[in-house]
């Protein structure tokens, strides 16, 4: 992953997402974090001095790669970020890489061209320029985040926290992410509309302990059986006592809680690989294929084959 500092970059544009994958990086995720700039040295927006950064001309990036752009301090100017970064984003993403922008780095993918045609976001105070500057650009508001092929942008400032935890979870699968935001005290998650968000997150906004290791138990083995007796264990407290504690934290009982996991799970399995119903069923703790089909078809409206065809990522 390469993330590039921008002169006036913002810190929180740079420091929410960076943190979140250097967690992933931490927990297993695989991620390595690399940082460039024109300079060896950038000023941010905020007045802290970045130095020690590598040189954008020496760094390349391309195929299985990720860049970042976190957000600058714009200025009202016919060159908005300098043109050695726009090339260079220009490049990297056409040699394969996936490119991220935070806030107004959305500018940078404007500038090399890589919005033309595709959905994007930016923070709300930029999006009617970002109309205007970018015409071919299909700018959404009211969005968190906007995927669109290997182009993803975020809104303003801690949204960019969002997108990071939406790409790890795009690469690494829900159970990391969801170790990511508990690592980082995130313990709500919104997507990209701030509507539907993942079931791993969604119902951990509470500060009882004992259904929260009920929840990194269920989380933690989802292919498993588990009954109420054995979930009141984990938890130290009777059944009885569970349902009750955990309703009244979340809203919803512990099995219903572990569906909609399993289910999550399998939205997962079906966008991000091609493991055959059967097998996706297997690994997410359903019964069998039918249970599968006929729970995914009740929560998505679709068909696991329709749902797989509606979720995987256009080029």
């Amino acid at each position: 992953m390469v993330v590039l500092v921008l002169p006036e970059v913002n810190l929180l544009d740079l420091g929410g997402p960076v943190q979140v994958f250097d967690a992933a990086a931490h927990l297993g995720g695989g991620y390595r974090l690399e940082y460039v700039a024109e300079t060896d040295g950038v000023r941010s927006a905020q007045g802290l001095e970045l130095a020690g950064l590598g040189r954008l001309a020496a760094t390349r990036a391309g195929a299985g790669d990720l860049v970042l752009v976190p957000g600058p301090r714009l200025t009202a100017s016919d060159r908005l970020v300098p043109e050695a970064a726009v090339r260079w984003v220009r490049d990297a993403h056409d040699a394969g890489a996936r490119v991220a922008a935070v806030c107004s780095g959305a500018a940078v993918l404007g500038e090399a061209g890589l919005l033309d045609g595709r959905a994007c976001t930016t923070h709300w105070q930029l999006t009617a320029a970002m109309r205007e500057r970018y015409p071919a650009a299909r700018v959404r508001e009211a969005a968190l985040y906007v995927h669109d092929g290997r182009v993803s942008t975020s809104a303003g400032i801690s949204a960019g926290i969002d997108l990071a935890l939406s790409l790890v979870e795009r690469d690494r699968g829900p159970e990391l992410v969801a170790a990511v935001a508990r690592e980082l005290v995130l313990y709500l998650r919104r997507d990209g509309d701030a509507a539907q968000i993942s079931p791993f997150l969604r119902y951990r906004d509470h500060v009882r302990p004992a259904v929260h290791r009920v929840q990194d138990h269920l989380a933690q083995h989802l292919d498993a059986a588990h009954t109420l007796t054995d979930l009141a264990a984990v938890a130290h407290l009777s059944p009885r006592g569970l349902t009750r504690a955990f309703t009244t934290a979340t809203g919803i009982t512990p099995l219903a809680y572990q569906r909609q996991l399993r289910l999550e799970r399998a939205r997962t399995l079906l966008a991000a690989t091609d493991l055959t119903v059967e097998a996706v069923a297997a690994q997410c703790g359903f019964r069998d294929a039918r249970q599968l089909r006929r729970l995914v078809t009740e929560a998505f409206g679709a068909s696991p084959s329709e749902l797989r065809a509606r979720l995987r990522p256009a080029g």
